[in-house]
């Protein structure tokens, strides 16, 4: 795959990290069992609630009598017909995407449980705004998770599936709209490393009160300039770094960020400052086509021959090439160098692995005239 000015331009997978492997979500109906009459004299009933986690195995949460720590007393007279109607609510809620105000009755290992009129739903602990553990980071998620039992928070319907009895949460996504309005590409943010992952990580963005709001992620090929074979290499999980965002998808609630553009690319210029001179002769590992002719890099060839179709470049010629002491990335890279033109003639930058060659381009496009060409280039290369 060929990427242009540092960005890979085939599409990368961005997981929705909607439900992680500790998380867990409702499996089974919510039943409302009558309490025995040895437990109470009183004709209450106790809710209880079966939870089923990724890993397969089956927790439940037991009368509130026995274990307060995990859940409430929810007592209510509500029967089929009223739950009926608020699953249809709940249906509603997923389907326009409003938010509304639902009290936290307990939790468990993987999340909330969450007031919904009759139903009780499910607010897994990474849906959570981020917030709530950056601000108090040396507390464990369950301690944080005690605190907030009969609060009230704003939450968005995920998944309302009234025939498996599963209604999931999210505040996160509620608090989207509000925060996410004031952040435009090119924005530079703190933030902290939520969680790690092997496509990249997960950054926790500081606002301007001081607080962690939204999340987003940077792709193992946005974290270094070097080549970055195992992101937990580079970042760990509360790591403080600086991001720039680079991408919003409001449609999908999303914002890719980057760490290395934040940085200069060691090849801004020309070929000159990133082939390292050789300690021993003083003089820079470069070879010059003097007439010869240099093997373009796999897959240049033919990005070299589109080039060639489109109007206003008139020569391509590979001038010279070198190697680099370290491997930046073995995918192919090209730049257009900022070099100011020659007569004409503008420097164009390829590499793969340690190779680095550079081209003159004859043309009589401009600089971004060039950059559009090489774009639609790179688009019709497969």
């Amino acid at each position: 795959m060929a990427v242009f000015g540092g960005a890979n331009l085939g599409s990368v997978s961005f997981s929705s990290h909607l439900l992680n492997q500790h998380s867990c979500f409702l499996s089974c109906p919510l039943k409302l069992l009558p309490s025995s009459s040895s437990s109470s004299s009183s004709n209450r009933t106790s809710l209880l609630c079966v939870v089923k986690s990724f890993s397969g195995s089956v927790t439940a949460g037991t009368d509130t009598s026995s274990d307060q720590s995990l859940l409430r007393d929810t007592s209510t007279d509500a029967g089929p017909p009223r739950m009926s109607t608020d699953w249809k609510l709940a249906k509603a809620y997923c389907k326009s995407g409003d938010t509304f105000e639902g009290e936290v009755e307990g939790f468990n290992g993987g999340g909330l449980l969450i007031r919904f009129h009759s139903l009780v739903g499910f607010l897994p602990y990474p849906q959570l705004t981020p917030s709530r553990s950056c601000k108090e980071p040396q507390k464990s998620i369950h301690e944080i998770a005690k605190t907030l039992v009969g609060s009230t928070l704003p939450v968005k319907v995920v998944q309302a599936d009234e025939e498996n009895k599963k209604l999931i949460l999210s505040e996160k996504l509620a608090l989207w709209p509000k925060y996410s309005q004031n952040v435009n590409v090119g924005d530079v943010f703190t933030g902290r490393v939520g969680s790690v992952e092997d496509y990249g990580a997960f950054i926790h963005l500081r606002f301007d009160d001081g607080l962690y709001h939204l999340t987003g992620l940077v792709h193992v090929s946005e974290v270094s300039w070097d080549y970055v074979q195992d992101v937990r290499d580079v970042l760990r999980d509360g790591d403080e770094v600086r991001v720039i965002v680079t991408n919003i998808d409001k449609e999908k609630s999303r914002i890719t960020l980057s760490i290395k553009q934040l940085e200069d690319d060691p090849l801004l210029e020309t070929l000159d400052k990133v082939i390292l001179k050789d300690s021993s002769s003083g003089s820079p590992s470069l070879s010059s086509s003097n007439g010869d002719t240099i093997e373009p890099l796999p897959g240049l060839e033919t990005i070299l021959e589109e080039l060639l179709q489109e109007d206003g470049i008139e020569a391509v010629k590979i001038n010279r090439q070198g190697f680099e002491k370290r491997v930046v990335s073995q995918d192919l890279q090209l730049w257009l160098s900022n070099t100011p033109p020659s007569e004409g003639k503008f420097v164009l930058l390829a590499r793969a692995g340690r190779q680095v060659q550079e081209i003159h381009l004859t043309t009589s496009l401009d600089q971004q005239g060039i950059k559009k060409a090489l774009q639609r280039v790179l688009e019709r290369v497969p």
